[in-house]
């Protein structure tokens, strides 16, 4: 009877764990760190950035709203995404949608409560945070690409915590960012493409279906084309140190992107696009390490 008991708690505890998305939480924890000592606070210690309470809190905000939003996405998204996700679709509804709607205040109330040991400015921005993913899942994910744009825009908010917390605006951080935010986008274009059936059953106005298949992948051309811009820039007027191998490898990985995109005409194939480019932004937040090889060998080795 115990054994059953603690099998059921295991299975909705993955069940959660997989409607808030934690693998995407702990990897937003990791690049939120290495992007505050490697590039918006290069000029303090390990140490201070590290255990900076402060950086701490803000982080687990972070997380704290972005999990809130994979449920509030989950709970407008779940009939589209029994269609495109059967699998993921029947884990996630081990746990019944009250306990999902209590889990998602819960988790938004203790952001505005940690943000609130920062200051009431950082109580004002996740609390502008928060609703933007509310509206964005109840309302603006349906409208053609403003929903793409938003999505793509809230991807890349957490990192404007870190902005607006060390008041480090500059070129480098603005070049990551758009090389970031590009990326996401094309991402989320490549989810349309790959989830055409359920957005026609339930009505969703995505790019594939107002204005076709080509023309979703000549915008997705033109967007990682796009990329080699802050690539460019990145590279030659910047040090990244070895992190340009990184770019290097990106750029020549988004080519053959490129290749297989036009080449693509099922659901299969477009997933196995969709990984490519989550490993390219994996493999970005790894690589940020990369920018000062000596920080990585005197204080993390």
């Amino acid at each position: 009877m115990l054994k059953r008991k603690q099998k059921h708690i295991l299975i909705k505890f993955f069940s959660m764990f997989s409607v808030v998305r934690g693998y995407n939480i702990l990897l937003i924890i990791l690049a939120q760190y290495l992007a505050a000592v490697f590039i918006f606070a290069p000029y303090l210690s390990l140490g201070k950035v590290i255990f900076d309470s402060y950086l701490f809190m803000l982080v687990l905000a972070c997380s704290a709203s972005i999990a809130g939003g994979y449920i509030i996405n989950n709970f407008y998204d779940s009939e589209k995404d029994l269609i495109n996700r059967p699998n993921k679709s029947m884990l996630d509804r081990l746990v019944s949608q009250n306990t999902k709607l209590s889990f998602y205040f819960v988790l938004n109330f203790s952001a505005v409560i940690m943000a609130s040991y920062v200051s009431f400015r950082a109580v004002l921005f996740f609390a502008a945070y928060i609703f933007g993913i509310w509206f964005y899942s109840h309302k603006l994910k349906k409208i053609v690409v403003i929903g793409n744009v938003v999505s793509a825009l809230l991807t890349v908010t957490p990192f404007l915590v870190l902005l607006i917390y060390y008041k480090n605006v500059n070129t480098l951080i603005f070049l990551h960012a758009s090389f970031l935010f590009l990326l996401v986008l094309i991402r989320e274009l490549v989810k349309d493409l790959e989830n055409i059936k359920g957005d026609l059953t339930q009505d969703y106005k995505t790019i594939p279906i107002e204005f076709g298949v080509p023309k979703t992948k000549h915008a997705i051309t033109i967007l990682t084309v796009l990329t080699a811009i802050p690539v460019y820039y990145l590279i030659s007027q910047h040090q990244v140190g070895y992190m340009e191998f990184y770019f290097y490898a990106a750029i020549a990985s988004l080519f053959l992107f490129l290749i297989l995109l036009w080449k693509t005409t099922t659901k299969k194939r477009y997933v196995f696009l969709h990984n490519i480019l989550k490993f390219i932004i994996l493999s970005g937040v790894v690589s940020i390490l990369l920018i000062d090889l000596d920080v990585v060998i005197n204080r993390f080795l």
